[in-house]
C-alpha cells in the first residue's frame, strides 16, 4: 500500500470549494492488487473537488493507454481508456446515518 501516498487527499484541511487534482497512473499503482488483466497502463486522472457543507463533488476524467492480450489470436492490443463520472460523498457525525443508503435510479 506504500504506493497509495500519493493518492491521498487530506480533504479535512481543505476549504470550501472547487480543488483540482491531477495524477499520473502506472502500472506501479496496481502493484499491491492481485494480477491484472491489462498492463504497460498509462493514465492520466483528472479530479475536481467541490467541498460543501456535508458533501464532497467528485468529478473524475481518466484518459490513457494499456495492453490486454486478445482473447482469439493471443497477441498483445493496445487500448485507449476515456472515462467521466461522478461521486457524491456525504459526510455524517452519526454512523447509524451511514447505513442509509440511497440508490441510484
Amino acid at each position: 500500500m506504500s504506493n497509495r501516498r500519493n493518492y491521498d487527499i487530506a480533504f479535512v484541511g481543505l476549504k470550501p470549494g472547487i480543488h483540482e487534482f491531477e495524477y499520473e497512473i502506472s502500472d506501479k499503482f496496481f502493484a499491491d492488487y492481485q494480477e491484472q488483466e491489462f498492463r504497460n497502463c498509462i493514465a492520466h486522472v483528472k479530479l475536481s473537488l467541490d467541498k460543501k457543507h456535508g458533501l464532497l463533488l467528485l468529478k473524475f476524467e481518466v484518459g490513457g493507454k494499456l495492453e490486454v492480450t486478445c482473447d482469439r489470436c493471443g497477441n498483445d492490443l493496445p487500448l485507449d481508456l476515456w472515462d467521466e463520472f461522478n461521486i457524491v460523498v456525504k459526510m455524517v457525525e452519526d454512523p447509524e446515518q451511514m447505513n442509509d443508503q440511497e440508490e441510484d435510479p
